[in-house]
């Protein structure tokens, strides 16, 4: 008997959950939204300099924390000396492929365009390593490296015999022959890029002659803002100075101040989260607070104070990505110091934090009906505190919530604890609310092989979290309509593409009658099968004719046009004349419509 009764309430069960105003579907995990995110090792724990042992952090855009409309390009600062026995033992190698890639895809996540490696000369490690961040570059349109020739390249792998000035010249004809015709070289003015750090503070060289020796002509950056200065400066770059008063900030106004003289010139800015030194071998004691992501954010606001949208910054750079050793890295993140508390009572979450709020980008609210697997309900704004829940109109029974702090970019998200909640709200507090629909423009023309598009635009009511629905009505036989997308998630644009349309290429013909509903025709007749077969274990079965039942259910439903951007489909002809299409917007209990006049020509 089990058997028989199987299909009828598989189905059942989809359709009470497409009935729903709001079904959890998980779309990530609490592990996910926990553990780390970073290429930072798996086994790299806080360390007393104030470097942040792996965690989850935020992926925000580090162009956020700049002006309005910064085009500014954002580069890391890379070493890529650790797996070797001169440095710290951070859990990975340098020379690591895998290693290299997962530094740049993390590096992209950020809004990290492009990298500046410290380099040692060529033919060791290091230089290896480079090859390396060279190849993975080149793999991602649009991501840049460029070369930092370190005082080291001159003192320890300098060519036998060579003077300072000699070993110049061979490392930028070594750079010639094996960077600088990458496409993904930086270049500024057609001229690849080249910085130095502490070349001309501990040696004598004549920098003309040396870039007459390479035919690629370089431009030269150097440091400070005396290097706008320098003779054959093309730009400079400012660093993270420890010794500097006030977190260094006087000395990037200075920089900045400088950099306006030189406005045909390659200005680099920094950011840096602290600067601590103690681990080092070369230590100087040398501490610089990171005042729970203060400083961090401090940077930021020093490069806001000198540039906007109509006096753009060139570049910046993150001073560093990963070096460990002085304590200076992002690679694990920044530590906020904050703390995230949540409650639910009477409909309503509410939560409070401990710790400096401006370190938080927005949060996120989870729910979750086994603690584990989590679907968003949306992202509130840092300083909301409370979320309506019955605005969501869950379908009654118990549930876990979480509320993420989720940090400004490269700042440690914060999850909250699982806090219970059981779903019982009022008719009173989950009456529903106009949600408002506008069209741009408010009608369209449309004709024989030619459609008709507007803007769809929503306006959510306070009181609604949930996603928007969108669909047409009173559409006169033969006339179709697409929405892209035809859901919305709260706390985006809410903004949809409608066209309308009275015909459709064979192709499209094809696509929407027959696959989805032969599939969906197939799978849905294959489920009795299933049914009957003894030779399989009827768990197994029963979990089979389940998800081909689901399957079938979805399909067939796409069919009929309630596929992802469809939401009527037609191929009857339509009449000239003018027509009256209603357009809906839902959420749950929420609805909204506007009319939308469309003429057939």
């Amino acid at each position: 008997m089990n058997r028989f009764v199987l299909i009828p309430v598989c189905l059942f069960m989809a359709v009470a959950s497409q009935a729903s105003n709001l079904a959890i579907v998980p779309s990530t995990t609490l592990a996910a939204q926990t553990s780390n995110n970073t290429s930072a090792a798996n086994s790299f724990y806080d360390q007393s300099n104030g470097n942040l042992g792996n965690s989850n952090i935020s992926k925000v855009d580090i162009h956020s924390l700049l002006y309005p409309g910064a085009t500014t390009r954002v580069y890391a600062h890379l070493m890529l000396w650790f797996g070797g026995p001169d440095h710290m033992n951070v859990g990975y190698n340098s020379e690591d492929p895998a290693q290299v890639h997962r530094q740049i895809t993390d590096m992209i996540s950020r809004g990290i365009q492009g990298v500046v490696i410290v380099w040692y000369g060529p033919n060791n490690e290091i230089d290896r390593a480079t090859q390396l961040v060279m190849k993975e570059a080149e793999a991602h349109p649009g991501f840049t490296f460029a070369i930092m020739i370190e005082g080291g390249a001159i003192r320890w792998y300098s060519c036998a015999g060579c003077s300072p000035q000699q070993t110049l010249v061979y490392d930028l004809q070594y750079l010639q022959q094996n960077y600088f015709s990458s496409p993904a070289y930086l270049r500024f003015n057609g001229q690849p890029v080249v910085t130095n750090f502490d070349i001309d503070l501990y040696y004598s060289v004549n920098w003309q002659a040396a870039a007459a020796a390479v035919s690629s002509r370089p431009a030269f950056l150097f440091q400070h803002s005396q290097g706008f200065s320098h003779p054959i400066s093309q730009g400079s770059y400012s660093w993270d100075i420890a010794i500097a008063p006030n977190l260094a900030l006087n000395y990037l106004t200075q920089f900045y101040s400088t950099a306006q003289h030189y406005p045909n010139d390659l200005t680099i800015g920094a950011a840096y989260k602290g600067f601590n030194d103690k681990f080092a071998s070369w230590s100087l004691n040398r501490v610089m607070d990171q005042q729970c992501g203060q400083t961090w954010l401090q940077t930021f606001t020093e490069v806001n104070n000198f540039y906007n949208s109509g006096h753009q910054l060139q570049a910046l750079q993150t001073v560093t990505w990963n070096d460990y050793e002085e304590g200076t890295e992002i690679e694990t993140g920044i530590d906020n110091c904050l703390s995230v508390s949540a409650s639910a009572s009477n409909g309503s979450l509410e939560w409070s934090v401990s710790g400096n709020e401006n370190t938080v980008d927005h949060y996120t609210v989870y729910a979750s009906t086994d603690g584990q697997n989590l679907m968003a309900l949306g992202n509130e704004p840092a300083g909301t505190h409370s979320l309506d829940m019955c605005s969501y109109a869950l379908p009654p029974g118990d549930y876990q919530l979480f509320v993420q702090a989720v940090g400004k970019p490269s700042v440690k998200n914060q999850m909250s604890s699982a806090v219970s909640y059981t779903a019982q709200c009022s008719a009173s507090q989950s009456a529903s609310s106009t949600v408002g629909v506008s069209a741009s423009p408010p009608s369209v023309n449309v004709g024989p092989g030619t459609a008709g598009t507007s803007s769809i635009s929503i306006q959510l009511p306070s009181n609604v979290r949930g996603p928007v629905s969108l669909s047409c009505a009173n559409l006169p036989a033969g006339m179709n309509c697409v929405f892209s997308p035809s859901t919305l998630a709260a706390g985006s644009s809410l903004r949809s593409a409608l066209t309308i349309s009275t015909g459709s290429t064979e192709s499209a013909k094809q696509e929407k009658r027959f696959p989805r509903l032969f599939y969906g025709m197939m799978l849905s007749f294959g489920v009795p099968g299933f049914a009957f077969i003894g030779a399989i274990e009827r768990k197994r079965a029963k979990l089979g004719a389940c998800v081909l039942g689901l399957a079938a259910i979805v399909l067939l439903a796409s069919s009929c046009g309630g596929g992802p951007t469809a939401s009527a489909y037609s191929e009857t002809p339509v009449t000239a004349g003018s027509y009256t299409v209603l357009v809906n917007a839902s959420s749950g209990v929420n609805q909204g419509t506007t009319p939308l006049t469309v003429t057939v020509q």
